[in-house]
């Protein structure tokens, strides 16, 4: 006898609809195989589902020869959300479980040895899919995964605590109230921050740098001695970004739900993504990886801040990957099975010492680098890594009296905030007509059309780049950064001290770094 079930699985940011197959043959020896690609938990359901049946008193076919089939079978499956299908299907089989709201109905879950439906990774792209294929009523799935999909429009969600309750809804014995589609207003997506830039003492140059950087969504290092404050101010960056949109934050919060990081009845994430990998991580882990690619860091920090403390001590070839997601905005896996790409639009922030010992810059400690160690050390960063970070910026230690000092540290991240959603304003009215919404993304044509400089501006440029000696690459980011700070001020052409700033902030440009 044979019985279906519709489950789903997730496929990068998609999904795809699975039936589950369910066959019971007469046998003298009990068997159970599981058939359709599935990887190791999936095969271990057996034994769940087994337990689960036995253990909320319901009666378990020993005496049959079980048969489950993943339709389609040439897709790998991962993960153990085929629990709660696969048990109702041999439960159907026997029509101990009605087949009515089997044919329009998902079901999702992982089950316990007790039978408690437990949460599983990736209801909210699931949820997505399915409410935009039109052809399922609802989704039954745990509980604690009932926010997030919720979020979807279009589908009756329907929680569910244990696999009795499950059957006694199938059954149509007892009623469930569906948790409704219902979108949040984006207004009430509200960012909650407990740290704020006026925390941090002095660095006042540093602050104005980062405002800048988060305007026009700019690439940022900061270079200082231990101990001068570089990751306190990273944390902060993320308080005066701009809110994010709703469809923002739905592409965010599908990323973070297939990695199972929606906790505590969240629906959706409503705060950027502030990302700090150790430097020990590996190229995979960073980009993502795995028989069937998953997100990686830079996927996760889709929409938010990736941090890279002490970034010369990463691997070079971790670092080298990051070149695809920071041109693009996107990155793709490729496999022998598979190939995969996941969004990755990320304000990259970096974090370094200025030589080894770090106190090349220390005002009152000794440097026991040699030239050529901090040569070594600064080579560690490729060149085609740094022409993607638009601002250098120096970030001093602090002395004791500024340490001590009692007066206001700067403007609050609600002020700064303030400033930089305005210029992104301006910057999306400019670019409305585009597929990009910061002059970090502009192009040579855009850089044409929209950075027209006077003059002045250019004997300015011309004898900055003499100077220092700067590429054509370096004159590009000068012109993104001047448009940036021209933006901040609302003016409408960039004059020679937008130009004058931007300049300042090449500073592993100048010599005293070589």
């Amino acid at each position: 006898m044979l019985s279906k079930v519709l489950s789903a699985a997730v496929f990068g940011l998609d999904a795809y609809l699975v039936e589950v197959e369910v066959d019971l043959s007469p046998g003298n020896i009990f068997t159970f195989n599981t058939v359709g690609l599935p990887d190791t938990a999936v095969k271990e359901s057996r034994d769940r589902v087994q337990a689960a049946i036995k253990n909320t008193g319901f009666n378990f076919p020993y005496n049959r020869h079980i048969t489950v089939n993943l339709a389609p079978a040439d897709i790998r499956k991962e993960g153990s959300a085929f629990d709660l299908p696969i048990a109702i299907g041999i439960l159907n089989v026997d029509e101990i479980v009605k087949g009515d709201k089997l044919k329009d109905h998902v079901l999702l879950g992982e089950l316990s040895l007790g039978g408690k439906v437990k949460p599983i990774k990736g209801a909210l792209p699931i949820a997505s899919a399915l409410s935009k294929s039109g052809k399922i009523k609802g989704l039954v799935l745990p509980a604690e995964n009932a926010a997030e999909a919720s979020v979807v429009e279009g589908l009756d969600i329907i929680p569910v605590e244990n696999f009795p309750e499950t059957i006694r809804f199938l059954n149509g014995e007892s009623r469930i109230e569906p948790v409704k589609g219902k979108r949040p207003d984006p207004s009430a997506l509200m960012e909650n921050y407990q740290v704020d830039f006026s925390d941090v003492k002095g660095q006042y140059h540093v602050k104005r740098a980062l405002e800048v950087a988060c305007a026009g969504g700019h690439n940022i290092i900061m270079i200082g001695p231990p101990g001068s404050g570089k990751s306190m101010l990273a944390k902060r960056i993320p308080t005066i970004l701009p809110s994010m949109g709703l469809e923002e934050a739905i592409e965010t919060s599908k990323i973070h739900s297939i990695m199972g990081l929606l906790k505590d009845g969240k629906g959706l994430v409503t705060t950027r993504p502030f990302r700090s990998p150790h430097h020990t991580i590996s190229d995979a882990g960073l980009i993502g990886g795995g028989h069937i690619p998953m997100p990686g860091e830079v996927s996760l920090s889709h929409n938010g801040v990736l941090f890279l403390d002490e970034l010369p001590e990463f691997k070079r070839n971790v670092l080298e990957v990051l070149r695809q997601p920071l041109e693009d905005g996107e990155v793709t896996i490729s496999r022998a099975s598979s190939s995969l790409t996941y969004p990755a639009s990320f304000m990259l922030v970096a974090a370094m010492n200025p030589c080894p010992c770090g106190n090349k810059t220390h005002p009152a400690k000794e440097c026991i680098c040699t030239p050529l160690q901090v040569k070594k050390y600064l080579s560690r960063i490729s060149g085609p890594l740094m022409d993607r970070i638009d601002i250098h910026v120096e970030v001093p230690a602090l002395k004791f009296n500024e340490l001590i000092s009692r007066e206001e540290s700067g403007k609050q991240s609600i002020e700064m905030g303030r400033s930089v959603r305005l210029a992104r304003e301006r910057q999306s009215d400019r670019f409305r007509n585009r597929k990009i919404n910061r002059n970090a993304s502009m192009s040579s044509a855009d850089l044409k059309k929209y950075c027209k400089i006077g003059e002045g501006c250019e004997r300015l440029l011309e004898s900055v780049i003499d100077k220092m000696g700067l590429s054509a690459r370096a004159y590009d980011r000068i012109l993104k950064v001047a448009r940036t700070i021209a933006d901040l001020a609302g003016e409408e052409s960039i004059r020679e001290e937008h130009v004058a700033e931007a300049a300042q902030y090449r500073t592993l440009d100048k010599e005293i770094w070589l």
